[in-house]
């Protein structure tokens, strides 16, 4: 079973191929200093064994002696020298292949859908691009140095002992079979109990970074020492993983050491008889003790092989896995042009839509957008409002069919052509560590945000874009301006400014659809106010849908829709709604006695009940 589990994980390196082979000259010549290195390593106990002979014959000369130094010390020249150009090699490749796959990552966790991320936590995927990564590096880079040295050092110095003195070798290698035994065994457990690390490893990571990124949330409900001893016991998993690694470990090299110096007692006895009986000299005595020494590090190599291979096949498993996932939302191989004649700007047919792990979310939904229409919607909490947002950008797989956008289906669409439509303001307004100006640039068009510093007109768009979102005020007050660098997840700024910094950026590239999904929970009713004029004049002839609870949010649109467990409860112009008797008409009434625009509680108080506690919804 260990040696079927060690087979099956050298199975993972296929993967490693091409990298491989684009860097195979490196490999090859680092591996060809290798062995040049080992080579002369064999040559030393040779000068040895002449030097003792020499000397023990009685009749040697200086110049002997000192032929044989010099000799020694250009040989220790050459090993000094190979030591370091397969460093550069080896090592070198491996880093930059470490790179290279750490890069391709990196990308391909960019193209994987929204259902993916929902599966996976962000510390795990950090453990899988860190500390995976760096453990595939050290199996492809110094793992394979000893799996080469180990080898051709073994196999030479066995040629050689049995080349010198068979008999004496015979006996010598006599331990060795156990050894093999034990490297077997040794392969498979360290296998299992590094990936158990490994997988520690990535819990406590996860636990890390969500501590950090709620590091508000901990500190309002002073759940510090909750959240130290959540960490504590992750960390003390991790350990007794890593514990568990070791103590196998400490107890493999022992074992080796013991069976090598057992070695060393059978060639001190049987060498020593057939020094005495004449068979071998002193020369050849310790030439055979010092290659014994240099068989213990192929020995004990073969163990330090064996892990940092498993450690490697387990590690480039977890991020095969990540690699090999295909993203369930692809752009097609040829994209449907616009039909002839089209006029509607958004259309939505019977869109019926469920989660993998719960029940359906929306309900035969259908719906017919203008262009220029301003249309809101409102719901309860749960009622699929921010699903059918998904759905329209193809965030999630809308059945096909059910979401056509200039008239043709979004799954026929090119996904960056479809999404470059669209400027979306989700929810939780996610602003990254970096300025307030490189956060709003982030909406400009792919071919416009290269990367490069803002140009003349980027700059006089952004000031657009702020005054729009009621930001420029803000952005004065800041002490660098729109240069104000912001803290992770826009931490230094308040709800309502991020909200704004968002709404920014989601303007910034002058999209044809603008979707603010209740974007304005945070901002106060006058600067809702001057955001909403101010889209409505700059936004003409632009589709717009705004989800919001907040009847003053929605009162600007053309058309309204009112979701209710995913299907669509009631829908109208805002003054329909409001003289019906359905679930609008009640937040109406009772967002007007809240902000007081009654002429009288009692009024308000009689219009709130005299709608139906379940009134149309």
């Amino acid at each position: 079973m260990p040696y079927r589990s060690f087979k099956v994980s050298l199975g993972e390196f296929k993967t490693l191929l091409p990298y491989l082979s684009r860097y195979r000259m490196a490999y090859i010549g680092g591996f060809a200093c290798l062995l040049t290195v080992d080579a002369a390593q064999v040559l030393i106990p040779q000068f040895m064994r002449r030097a003792v002979d020499l000397i023990a014959s009685g009749s040697f000369t200086g110049q002997e002696i000192g032929i044989l130094c010099a000799g020694m010390v250009g040989v220790m020249a050459l090993i000094a020298l190979g030591r370091f150009l397969w460093r550069y090699f080896i090592h070198g490749s491996s880093r930059r292949i470490e790179t290279e796959i750490r890069e391709t990552l990196f990308a391909h966790l960019l193209t994987l859908s929204y259902d993916f991320y929902q599966k996976h936590k962000i510390g795990d995927l950090m453990a899988r691009s860190t500390h995976d990564l760096n453990a595939v590096r050290m199996s492809i880079g110094l793992g394979l140095v000893a799996l080469v040295d180990g080898t051709f050092m073994a196999a030479s110095i066995l040629v050689i002992i049995f080349i010198q003195d068979p008999k004496t070798a015979a006996f010598a290698v006599l331990p060795l079979p156990f050894i093999t035994a034990l490297m077997l065994l040794f392969g498979g457990a360290m296998g299992n109990r590094f990936k158990k690390a490994q997988e520690t490893y990535a819990a406590m990571s996860d636990t890390v970074q969500e501590t950090f990124a709620g590091i508000r949330v901990v500190k309002s409900f002073v759940k510090e020492g909750w959240f130290i001893k959540k960490f504590a016991d992750t960390n003390d998993d991790y350990r007794e993983a890593n514990m568990a690694v070791v103590k196998l470990y400490g107890a493999f090299f022992p074992l080796i050491v013991f069976l090598s110096g057992l070695t060393t007692i059978i060639v001190l006895l049987v060498g020593g008889i057939r020094v005495v009986e004449g068979f071998m000299s002193p020369g050849d005595l310790l030439a055979l003790f010092r290659y014994l020494q240099m068989l213990i590090w192929p020995l004990m190599g073969a163990g330090f092989t064996v892990n940092m291979i498993q450690r490697g096949a387990v590690s480039l498993k977890r991020v095969n896995e990540i690699l090999e996932t295909p993203p369930s939302i692809t752009s097609p191989l040829t994209p449907s042009e616009r039909p002839a004649g089209q006029t509607d700007a958004l259309v939505i047919r019977n869109l019926s839509f469920a989660y993998p792990e719960g029940g359906e979310v929306l309900k035969e939904v259908s719906l017919t957008i203008k262009p220029g229409a301003w249309v809101g919607i409102l719901g309860r909490t749960g009622s699929g409002k921010s699903t059918l947002i998904k759905a329209i950008t193809r965030m999630i797989e809308p059945p096909p069919g059910t979401v056509l956008v200039k008239g043709r289906d979004v799954r026929d669409w090119d996904l960056k052509e479809l999404r470059a439509c669209f400027g979306v303001t989700p929810q939780d307004s996610y602003l990254f560590s970096d300025s307030i100006k490189n956060n709003i640039r982030y909406g400009l068009e792919p071919e416009s945000a290269s990367g490069s510093e803002p140009g003349e007109g980027d700059d006089t768009l952004l000031t657009q874009v702020a005054a729009l979102a009621a930001l420029d005020t803000d952005m004065r007050g800041f002490a660098q301006g729109a240069d104000t660098l912001i803290g992770e997840r826009g931490l230094t700024l308040s709800g309502g400014q991020k909200q704004r910094t968002a709404i920014a950026r989601a303007l910034m590239g002058e999209p044809e659809f603008l979707i603010l999904d209740d974007a304005l929970s945070a901002v106060d009713a006058e600067t809702e106010k001057r955001i909403l004029t101010g889209l409505l004049a700059a936004r003409s002839g632009k589709t717009t849908i705004i989800v919001s609870h907040r009847v003053s949010t929605l009162a600007h649109a053309d058309y309204l829709l009112v979701l209710d467990q995913g299907r669509i409860a009631e829908a109208g112009t805002p003054l329909e709604l409001t003289a019906g008797r359905g679930f609008y008409a009640r937040m109406a009434a009772l967002q007007q006695l809240d902000s007081g625009e009654v002429s009288s509680t009692g009024t308000a108080l009689l219009a709130v009940s005299a709608i139906p506690e379940g009134g149309g919804v």
